[in-house]
Order: C-alpha cells, then structure tokens, then sequence
C-alpha cells in the first residue's frame, strides 16, 4: 500500500535527479536504504511515530541520566534534496537513535512533505509548525524536556531546512532564546552562485554533481527546467540582474573564503545574463530559502553554531561562508571540516555502506552535541 508506492516514488525521483547513467546505483542505494522502518524500541531507546499539529515525527527517547530527571532535545531534519528520503528510513533512523542513546536525549525527526507533493515554502513550514508545537511548555513537560537544553540540526536540504528554521525562531518575538544551538551538516546555503570553489572543484562528483543541486532546486521552487543550464554559469545572477547584485555581496567568497580554500579558482560573475530568471523564480533570492544571504541583523540573534563541511562535496563552500558570516555577526561557530568527506557520508555508518568517514563525522558530530547542548 503506502509502503510499496512511498518506495516507487523515491526510485523515480532518484532516477529523475541522477539520470539513466546513475541507474543502477540509484537502485542499488534505494534498495538498501529507503525502505522505511515501522517505529520500533530497545533497552535505550523509546520510539514513537505521532504528529506534532499535524505535521508526521518520529520521536526518539533515550533513558534519562542517573540525577538528571529531564533530558536535553535535538529537532531533527533530514536532507534529500527537499524531495527524497524519510524521517523513518534506516540511515536517518540509526543516526536519531544514536543520538537518543547517546547524549540521553529526545530526538525529534522531521516527516516533512517532499516535493512533487508540494513545494516551497511548505517544507519550512511543516518544520516550523512541529518545532513550534513541540516547544510549548506542557509538550516539553510530556517528555520530560529542560526547556533551556533544546538544539536544532539537519544535513543537506535538512541543514537549509534547520537554518531556516533558525532563523525564523530567532525573529519570533515569543520564541527567541528558545534554542541553545544550531548543528548543519553539509547544509545547502544558497541558489545565487553555482561556482563557488566548491562547486567548480567537485562539478561531477559522483554523490551531488552541480547539475543535480541546481535541478534540485528548480524542483523546490517549482521552476522551469529550461533555466537548468543558463543557472550553473550563474545566468540568473549577472551584472544586469538588479535584485542580486546587493545579495551577491553578502556571499562574496573572495571575501569570505581563505586563501587555501580560493586557490586559482575565479568568479563566474556575467555582464549580461537572463533576467527572466529571477522574474520566474524570485524564491531564489528569498533568505526562508539561502539562509546564506539573510541580513546581519537575522544572524546577530542566531545561537551557538557547529557546521559540519567535506572537501568532496559542491556544498563544502556554502558552509564556510555561512560560518564567517556568522562569526563577524558574534556568534559562536565550530567548524568542522573533513578533507576526507564526500556530500551525504555522515549516515553511511553501517553495512554495506559503513566508510570509516562516516563514523568519524558522526562520532565528532554527537560529541560536538554532547559538550554543547
């Protein structure tokens, strides 16, 4: 039922982003991951699927500490592109439920709607609505909660998801101070520059080649596929573009970037480009979607951040800037950055996909959590 046509949708959707010569992996990486696990429980850890205002989560709860009657939190959003994956698929469940065990947590993860289902700005939303929902005094009550111990986090789409969702709690009058810390993991920043170093470094990596980033993102706001092309020589952000001029400064990364990070690449910046664009998609330049190019006023209020960034990976830029954006703003940022680490790594922690990567980006993950939180 449910089950069986979830499953046919993400093997479709898959294939649709990563083209018939990924075929065979793509199927080889749905059959061994995207089949979703029913809510189950151990000795550790309570599992339980409910919603939260209307809005699916898998709630991970982990025994609480010996002395310590109410338990640190983590809302959990997980990446794919805005279109695939699931709270309750094995590698998403397995790092919730480490996490849970782990820091003696409760886990909150996301089922946020996907696209073709719906588009931007309903995932922001969903994830809004369930964190709003569970930060309600008589909700952290029920599970027994400290109100002052609660973070937020996501990978990949998850991590835009989780800065977005920052962002809004922050500017929130009645739920500011609301979360200790923010963790992203490899999150996707920005949609005004497609070559970045990052991005021209890892063009066809194999995980999330830069085609398959932009396509994403013309999914997410519903736009034209015919922009695909003109979108990764930056067409939609040119000179004559006036709209993202201004926004194109705040993610300068000959400013913001180091030297050994810059190395010989060079700005793709076009005189003249495609306006239409823009005028098609102005979601593009909308912060609620680049948390990257938000005003310093939004960052200012933002709490302590860990960002999590991979040589190997097109995203690896959009984190680095965001940190720096985020220390000149006064917030506290850890960056942790892997030369060994491709996009995705962090949930290949078990069989047949268990790289040693994987392990040390969640090992140093959890523990960035644990003395922080």
């Amino acid at each position: 039922g449910a089950h069986v046509l979830f499953w046919k949708n993400q093997q479709s959707n898959l294939i649709h982003y990563l083209g018939l010569s990924h075929r065979l992996l793509a199927l080889n990486f749905i059959i061994v991951s995207l089949s979703k696990k029913s809510a189950w429980s151990s000795a550790q850890v309570k599992v339980t699927d409910t919603d939260f205002d209307g809005v699916e989560v898998r709630v991970f709860e982990g025994s609480p500490k010996p002395g310590e009657p109410l338990k640190r939190s983590v809302v959990y959003i997980h990446g794919g592109g805005w279109a695939l994956a699931s709270a309750k698929i094995r590698y998403y469940d397995e790092l919730c439920a480490a996490v849970a065990e782990e820091l003696n947590a409760v886990v909150v993860s996301i089922e946020y709607r996907l696209v073709p289902k719906v588009y931007f700005p309903a995932q922001i939303n969903d994830v809004v609505r369930a964190t709003k929902y569970f930060l309600q005094p008589e909700v952290l009550h029920k599970y027994s909660v400290d109100p002052d111990r609660i973070g937020i986090s996501g990978d990949s789409a998850g991590g835009n998801l989780a800065a977005a969702l920052g962002q809004q709690i922050s500017q929130d009058a009645n739920l500011k101070n609301k979360l200790k810390v923010q963790a992203l993991i490899y999150p996707v920043l920005q949609a005004l520059d497609f070559n970045t170093p990052s991005y021209q470094q890892n063009v066809n990596s194999p995980i999330l080649p830069r085609y398959v980033m932009v396509k994403y993102w013309v999914d997410y706001l519903k736009g034209n596929y015919d922009f695909v092309e003109a979108m990764t020589v930056n067409n939609h952000t040119s000179l004559d573009v006036e709209e993202a001029v201004a926004l194109r400064a705040r993610l300068n990364w000959t400013a913001l970037l180091p030297p050994s990070v810059t190395k010989n690449y060079k700005p793709v910046v076009q005189t003249a480009g495609n306006a239409r664009i823009i005028q098609e998609i102005p979601e593009l330049l909308d912060a609620r979607s680049a948390p990257l190019i938000a005003d310093q006023e939004v960052l200012q209020q933002l709490p302590k951040t860990y960002i999590l960034t991979c040589e190997h990976d097109v995203l690896r830029d959009d984190g680095l800037m965001y940190a720096k954006r985020l220390e000149s703003a006064g917030v506290e940022v850890t960056l942790d950055h892997f030369e060994d680490g491709f996009h995705g790594c962090m949930i290949f922690t078990s069989w047949p996909t268990n790289f040693s990567v994987g392990i040390r980006t969640r090992n140093s993950y959890i523990k960035w959590l644990d003395q922080n939180l």
